[in-house]
């Protein structure tokens, strides 16, 4: 008798990870001898800066940091975000209750659904959002119930919008700003919105701010924990992957309301064992001497976004300049669908991009370009695509 693998009921309801799908792409083009422009992951190319690789290296030695950490996190972690947050946004934390550190952002938002959802219970998510709220909710068994982003409404889900029965049975509602995939922004008019709409119905806000430090022309988004009223409702998620090009060293923060980050220990403290010691001296680090690094790396992706989206125009693609995050979201020209237009992209000028629709059906026709690379090779993509014809 043979032995079968059979994966649970939940596992089959996920789709294809988006990102592995790139990821097959381009391994297959780059098996096939092909040079890839990868602009398809949102994964810095610039190191990190050396302040915070040295201040590693001397950490690792400490025998302190070789045991198991704290779940929550080093109160001199924790202390470190604190001021980060006053001296960023203007908001007051308390560090032993209202922060916790996170392995990177990613585990964080995973873990969230699964302690506050149970089965029939609706996560509110963005129709264009990073995977992850998507998918976690499903795998917690609960139910997504989509807020559709479109260009028109400058990509702000309409709360009013939500059918009445559905709000009465959120438990969740997913926000990100500046956004993923689309680059979009939000101002405090929008976040007040969403405290009135949570209080009333009860509903737990999770904004995702992963980008909130990569923007440019001057622009300064705010913080979720800004709005009166907001930590009532809410919990903030900050990393520190994309703000210092750490996004292999897995730790960031969250912050906001007590009783719900302390839901999210309960299922980090069943799970896993907390954020390398190491990398929370290194994180501190980041924080209390990173503003010239953050300066610098805006000023990079900001030349690259000026190249690029004027590049992108002059071939006739729908695009605006962003005023945040490392994202080109573009429509080509012509009616085309965007899975079609991505296989081309690799097929033909052997360029990886992400189709819009990847990350929702708002996203049907548009197509995410990530500036991970340099100005000489973005130039060489866009020569590339004018070959394209779609």
């Amino acid at each position: 008798m043979s032995f079968e693998v059979k994966y649970a009921e939940r596992v089959g309801q996920l789709p294809v990870y988006l990102f592995i799908k790139l990821e097959n792409m381009r391994n297959k083009a780059l098996s096939e001898g092909k040079d890839v422009i990868n602009l398809g992951v949102g994964d810095p190319d610039i190191p990190t800066p050396d302040f915070i690789v040295k201040k590693m290296q001397q950490a690792v030695t400490r025998p302190q940091n070789h045991v198991y950490p704290s779940n929550y996190g080093t109160m001199d972690f924790r202390e470190a975000a604190v001021a980060w947050m006053k001296r960023r946004f203007g908001v007051e934390l308390d560090a032993a209750s209202e922060v916790m550190s996170i392995i990177g952002s990613k585990e964080g938002l995973g873990h969230l659904p699964f302690a506050y959802i149970n089965p029939g219970d609706v996560s509110l998510i963005p129709s264009l959002a990073y995977p992850v709220y998507n998918n976690c909710t499903i795998l917690a068994g609960g139910e997504v119930h989509r807020m559709p982003l479109t260009r028109e409404n400058h990509f702000i889900p309409d709360l009013e919008a939500i059918p009445l029965d559905v709000r009465k049975k959120a438990k969740l509602l997913f926000i990100n700003y500046p956004n993923n995939p689309t680059a979009a922004v939000a101002d405090k008019e929008f976040f007040k919105k969403v405290v009135a709409f949570a209080r009333e119905y009860n509903i737990i806000v999770c904004h995702d701010a992963a980008y909130s430090e990569m923007t440019f022309d001057g622009y300064r988004p705010p913080s979720f924990l800004e709005v009166e009223g907001a930590k009532d409702v809410a919990i903030e998620f900050h990393s520190l992957s994309k703000t210092f090009r750490m996004t292999g060293w897995r730790i960031g923060f969250v912050a906001g309301n007590a009783e719900i980050i302390k839901g999210l220990f309960k299922i980090k403290s069943n799970i896993d064992s907390g954020a390398f010691g190491a990398i929370q001296e290194a994180a501190i680090e980041a924080m209390e001497d990173g503003d010239a690094a953050i300066k610098e790396l805006t000023e990079v992706y900001g030349q690259r976004r000026d190249v690029f989206v004027q590049g992108l125009q002059k071939l006739g693609w729908q695009v605006e300049s962003p005023k945040a995050t490392f994202y080109v979201w573009a429509r080509p020209p012509g009616d085309v669908d965007d899975e079609l237009a991505v296989e081309k992209l690799i097929s033909e000028a052997y360029i990886v991009a992400a189709p819009g629709s990847g990350y929702g059906e708002d996203g049907r026709g548009f197509i995410r370009f990530a500036l991970t690379v340099p100005i000489p090779r973005l130039e060489e993509a866009l020569k590339r695509l004018e070959s394209i014809s779609f």
